[in-house]
């Protein structure tokens, strides 16, 4: 029999057909393409696409943003367009003599519409089959391969209809709005089914932190003594929205030197491992250690293809029964031997398991053993990461002591607390939890000296600004996007110049686009209708909808939404015009004071030029890619202004080249 293989990428592509043939293929290339072949008895070709192949567009006379309305492009359908033709040819001249044709591609709706895609462009007698893994080792691919299945044509139709309502609002709101605000060429300004409500929280949250009015509160606290141990304990009463009142009982205590303990509790608690990661999970313990969710997606992903984790894109926290938990642990012992040791002498009876349990993916897991050295520093960490999350679910129980007391100083009664560990068990393995210990081991009726008492003054705090892990789980608890498409949203946002920081904070441009959307059309920035048609499209997959209709329903949402809008496009043209102009504000000229800006030449080539121009000839070059921020921050050495520019790394630096602080 002959047997084509279609896989999502190239190194899928190699990494398969070597599992398959144990070693015995051979590479070639048809048509420029790379091919890997053997046989077995039967005949094998196994071929990697670029992702998607077929690229969903509106027809050419469509593409004139100036003079087609976007409410004509609501009913348009979009054509279907061949994004690599060199694969599709290839595609073509193999599949011409398979008898078989498998397809192999990530088992998701991306990936199954991927593998879909490839078989639609095909004409032949062939057979078709599916092979599902998730992961790419070698037993789990041969298993694949042993019992393949059917192609899951309502999963494919269900991310075909994400990629037609996407399109639809992603193409006709983005055209609407940079019309509006006069903004296009490469400068356009953006808007997204699942982009614009993911924006508006986060502009929701900047506002509620601009409106937060902080209250004053004080605080008593005592730093005490016994024996060698020192402890720090607070007035019972807590926070004191009265200064008088605080300060009244500070007078009273405040040359006290000793407390009598009034009752002491010691209690032991068992604390759990965390629930095995899935991708929300893992994005968010990556963010916390510097990652951007997408680059921590990117990452594992790389290691997916290598055979070092399972397939990274999964909902799931519970792993399936049957699990070669043993396996895995021999595979680890050479690099985490310690580690894989207190595994085995702790082992719990059953791994622990979070909330989400689904039947396609298993939990972001380690599959096999990496060398260190033939990773890069970024990997190694999401490596690691991966690894210790695995082992830590497998591990018992930590075991701690927490300690309450009592002390009366002067007829005031302070409380203190104390924590000791006393079992690490899977802290000492996951260390990404730390937990300081806190000495308190006293008794009832004990003398504690006091060494200093204080009142301290503190505010009431604002709500914190999202980061990129807490904001990933705000879009699930909403509903907006999925698994696979979250980082990429966050990313773009950040591209757009919509948001900065690490602690996320609206541009001007941001909050301009989303309040002239809240204003007009606020369904728009709202998750609701999001998250409804996330619903329609799990119910397409489940064979419960057809594609049409839910297209249908999107774009009669659609097209109220932009008859709304175009109601008030020159108020939204210029609301966001004067955003935008005070965004491109790079700082004052260390010329002659006028204002610098962000100048985009007829080349489309950006630089920081002054706006005294031509009287002040003064500028300075910018990078070509990626985002520039200014923060009101000026060099010492020139007086230029300090510029952070973000691409796949941060850096600060003067925008004078020839400032000697650069050198």
């Amino acid at each position: 029999m002959n047997n084509l293989v279609i896989c999502e990428k190239n190194m899928a592509a190699r990494r398969i057909a070597y599992i398959l043939s144990e070693g015995r293929v051979k590479q070639s290339r048809v048509g420029g393409v790379p091919c890997y072949t053997f046989e077995n008895g039967d005949r094998w070709w196994v071929i990697g696409l670029r992702g998607h192949i077929i690229k969903l567009d509106y027809p050419r006379e469509y593409n004139r943003w100036d003079a087609i309305s976007p409410l004509k492009l609501v009913d348009v359908d979009p054509v279907k367009k061949i994004s690599n033709k060199s694969i599709a040819e290839a595609l073509k001249k193999l599949a011409g003599e398979a008898d078989r044709v498998i397809v192999a591609t990530d088992y998701d709706r991306e990936g199954e519409l991927i593998g879909v895609e490839g078989l639609n462009i095909l004409d032949g007698s062939f057979h078709t089959q599916r092979a599902k893994f998730s992961s790419l080792m070698p037993y789990e691919i041969r298993q694949a391969f042993d019992r393949p299945t059917q192609v899951d044509y309502n999963l494919s139709a269900s991310a075909e209809a994400r990629q037609i309502i996407d399109l639809a609002w992603g193409a006709t709101l983005t055209r609407f709005i940079s019309l509006a605000s006069k903004q296009l060429g490469r400068d356009f300004l953006s808007v997204g089914r699942v982009q614009t409500p993911t924006l508006a929280l986060i502009v929701s949250r900047e506002k509620e932190i601009g409106a937060f009015t902080p209250t004053p509160y004080w605080l008593l606290q005592a730093s005490m003594r016994h024996g060698e141990h020192e402890f720090t304990a607070l007035h019972a009463r807590g926070k004191f929205w009265k200064k008088e009142e605080a300060e009244a009982i500070y007078q009273k205590i405040r040359d006290a030197s000793e407390g009598t303990v009034l009752s002491y509790k010691r209690e032991e608690k068992e604390e759990f491992p965390p629930a095995p990661f899935n991708t929300t999970s893992f994005l968010r313990e990556a963010s916390r250690y510097g990652f951007t969710a997408a680059s921590a997606m990117r990452t594992a992903e790389s290691l997916y293809m290598r055979g070092y984790i399972s397939y990274p894109r999964t909902d799931n926290t519970v792993y399936p029964p049957g699990m070669n938990m043993d396996g895995i642990l021999d595979k680890l012992a050479g690099s985490f031997g310690p580690e894989v040791h207190r595994v085995r002498s702790k082992r719990r009876s059953h791994p622990t398991r979070g909330k989400t349990m689904s039947k396609d993916h298993p939990p972001i897991h380690p599959v096999g053993e990496a060398d260190g050295k033939k990773l890069n520093k970024q990997e190694w960490r999401i490596y690691d990461l991966i690894v210790r999350r695995f082992l830590a679910t497998l591990t018992e129980n930590a075991r701690a002591a927490v300690s309450t007391a009592e002390i009366d100083v002067q007829g005031e009664t302070f409380e203190a607390e104390g924590y000791e560990m006393l079992e690490e068990n899977w802290r000492a393995i996951y260390e990404y939890y730390p937990q300081a210990e806190r000495w308190l081991q006293l008794e009832e009726g004990a003398t504690v000296s006091v060494e200093d008492l204080k009142k301290v003054k503190k505010q009431t705090q604002p709500p914190k600004r999202y980061q990129q892990g807490s904001l990933l789980a705000e879009m699930e608890k909403h509903n907006l996007g999925t698994k696979s498409t979250r980082h990429d949203i966050i990313e773009k946002l950040y591209h757009r110049r919509y948001i900065k920081g690490k602690n996320i904070r609206p541009t001007l441009t941001g909050v301009a686009v989303t309040e002239a959307l809240e204003r007009s059309a606020d369904r728009i920035t709202k998750p609701d209708m999001t998250a409804e048609l996330e619903r329609e499209m799990n119910e397409i997959a489940e064979g419960n909808k057809a594609l049409e209709d839910v297209v249908t329903e999107s774009r009669k949402l659609l097209r109220e939404a932009l008859q709304a809008l175009e109601r008030r496009k020159e108020v939204i043209g210029t609301v966001i015009r004067e955003a935008m102009a005070k965004q491109r504000f790079m700082g004052k000229c260390n010329k002659c004071g006028s204002d610098l800006n962000v100048i985009t030449s007829r080349r489309g080539k950006r630089f920081v030029g002054c706006s005294n121009f031509p009287r002040c000839q003064n500028s300075y070059p910018l990078p070509q890619r990626g985002i520039v921020v200014f923060d009101d921050e000026y060099c010492d050495h020139c007086g230029a202004p300090i510029v952070t520019t973000i691409t796949k790394r941060k850096w600060k630096k003067c925008v004078n080249p020839e400032c000697p602080g650069n050198k």
